[in-house]
């Protein structure tokens, strides 16, 4: 039962900097999406040891575990434009799995840098 409500303000607390982030965008009038600004504040705020990443260290797991719920509602809604996917299904398959192979690629070279300068840095 503890763990539930540590989740849940873990997650309360991810939401309020995707708030802020939100709160920036529309006051400043900015391109950025708000909650790419809040992912922004919070990797600052985790890289400067403001917030421990403890302090959102469960809920953020929980929503990653849970991460394909979340893309059932966009899924749904895609459905609404149906007319305008029609005719290019071809198109669009080839550009998603264009879009996941350099994911893919860019997040496994990211990573394997990552582990070599800490490799280097523990010899």
């Amino acid at each position: 039962m503890i763990n539930i409500f540590k989740i849940i303000i873990h997650i309360a607390f991810l939401y309020v900097i995707y708030l802020i982030g939100n709160c920036i965008q529309a006051t400043l009038q900015l391109v950025v999406p708000g909650s790419v600004i809040g992912m922004i504040i919070l990797f600052i705020l985790l890289w400067t040891n403001i917030i421990k990443v403890k302090w959102v260290e469960t809920g953020a797991k929980f929503m990653v575990q849970n991460l394909a719920l979340f893309f059932i509602p966009a899924t749904v809604g895609i459905m609404n434009y149906f007319d305008l996917f029609a005719g290019k299904g071809i198109l669009l398959v080839l550009i998603v799995l264009l879009s996941t192979f350099l994911v893919m690629g860019s997040a496994g070279l990211t990573s394997q840098r990552i582990m070599l300068r800490r490799e280097r840095e523990h010899e």
